[in-house]
């Protein structure tokens, strides 16, 4: 039979169906390569998460002076330069253990999107940040021994968690402050509860400290009662203002005209 006779049976010329089979076994080279290079990725990471971990471990046994790129190397089970490849140096492999740290916080933290009692839920969350860095305390350091470390994706995850709550006691009427100086207030003072309590001998550490501070903080950003039950204005705008995102009746400008009245409103309380 010809090749045009072929060709109208319905079967390809052979030039075409040798393309064919040229092509279809350089798309599984492809696929090959492609998965070689899936591999590789993902072999990188688990040796990256176990030096991290290797890293961690030290930081808590030892301490920080203890966390040399040959010392987590030898831990982890690799060659020193294998460090500088992942990490770039000492200090990046500090960045990413801190980062660690926070990303073991947020998976231990309890979010109750409705929960019954708004100030017995920040009770909770302040309890667990603080619980955490007693825990934790050298990981708890490096986590906050260097200010740029909130541009983390962990820590700024967990802020967004923190000022949920936030917005649940704004809505309910029960916030005294703005949100943002709320939010201030409450990561200060956890922060400050660890570390003070860190940095003291074992025989003077009273836990009469982490309760003091806790209630003390908890007076500073909430109203005992629902401010929109008072008769002046601040805690009512602070209620509207925590809602008006949710509400669709108003023009964009509108809306920044009204947050621009309730911020006053709420400052002069």
């Amino acid at each position: 039979m010809s090749p045009r006779s072929r060709a109208r049976d319905g079967a390809p010329p052979p030039v075409v169906a040798a393309a064919a089979a040229d092509s279809g076994a350089g798309s599984d080279l492809g696929s090959e390569a492609g998965s070689d290079s899936d591999s590789a990725v993902v072999g990188r990471e688990r040796t990256r998460q176990r030096v991290i971990e290797a890293a961690a471990d030290l930081l808590a046994r030892e301490g920080r002076d203890a966390v040399t790129t040959r010392a987590v190397a030898v831990a982890a089970g690799l060659q020193p330069p294998a460090i500088y490849r992942l990490f770039g140096d000492k200090d990046g492999l500090l960045e990413a253990v801190a980062e660690h740290g926070f990303a073991t916080f947020l998976a231990a933290k309890r979010v109750d999107p409705d929960p019954q009692d708004l100030i017995e839920d920040l009770r909770a969350g302040w309890d667990l940040a603080v619980e955490f860095g007693l825990a934790n305390p050298a990981l708890y350091t490096l986590m906050y021994s260097e200010p740029t470390r909130v541009e983390s994706p962990a820590f700024k995850a967990g802020m967004e968690i923190l000022m949920g709550r936030i917005r649940r006691l704004a809505v309910g009427g029960r916030l005294r402050v703005d949100e943002e100086l709320a939010a201030t207030l409450i990561h200060a003072t956890a922060r400050g509860a660890v570390l003070t309590w860190l940095s003291l001998p074992e025989d003077r550490r009273n836990p009469a400290l982490l309760t003091i501070l806790r209630e003390s903080m908890v007076a500073a950003v909430t109203n005992e009662e629902p401010a929109v039950q008072d008769a002046g204005p601040a805690g009512a705008a602070r209620a509207l203002r925590a809602t008006l995102p949710e509400q669709t009746i108003l023009s964009g400008a509108e809306q920044h005209l009204l947050r621009e009245w309730l911020d006053r409103l709420a400052s002069d309380g």
